[in-house]
């Protein structure tokens, strides 16, 4: 059971899929015109906006009536966490309608420096949930029970982001592959 179009096997059961590459009209498409939505993590800026994300957080779980200090870092890493996580890795696709859905089937992550790893951007990306992480545990006085929930929040960031994991959906987590 194989679509033709694609060459990825299409089994129910199966809960771990790659994500084929792209053919030779997706890749035309993809260098007709820049890719608006990945392109801004490299203008100047962007890169400020994530400590500034973090401490209005930060702000806004202090300001909350009985609010603890752990408390409030736990809910600083986990939120961003989970708008990272929407953000670079569930949301397949561009919101823009101008490249013929070159991008339909990557998510933002890969979509990013063209996929290649390790470039300062993507570096940038990856150090930061894991500085928060670090921040959280150390603010939370190392208590065993924070120190978890803040460790699966930064597994469930970073795992996505690591090379193997490229191009490979999980469906519990990113639905299953469109039909073509």
């Amino acid at each position: 059971m194989s679509s033709g179009k694609s060459g990825r096997r299409r089994r129910s059961s199966s809960i771990i899929y790659q994500e084929p590459p792209e053919s030779v009209e997706q890749i035309s498409d993809q260098a007709a015109n820049p890719n608006l939505n990945s392109q801004w993590v490299n203008a100047k800026g962007a890169w400020t906006i994530h400590p500034v994300i973090i401490l209005g957080l930060k702000i806004l779980f202090d300001v909350m009536p009985g609010m603890t200090q752990e408390i409030s870092w736990t809910l600083t890493n986990i939120t961003y966490m989970t708008g990272s996580y929407l953000m670079f890795h569930w949301v397949r696709g561009v919101p823009f309608e101008f490249n013929a859905g070159a991008y339909d089937h990557l998510n933002m992550w890969e979509q990013i420096d063209n996929g290649d790893q390790y470039t300062p951007a993507k570096k940038f990306l990856l150090t930061v949930p894991i500085v928060l992480f670090l921040l959280s545990t150390h603010y939370t006085h190392y208590d065993l029970t924070y120190f978890i929930i803040n460790f699966l929040a930064l597994m469930a960031v970073v795992i996505p982001k690591l090379p193997f994991a490229h191009r490979m959906r999980f469906a519990p987590f990113s639905g299953a592959p469109p039909d073509d």
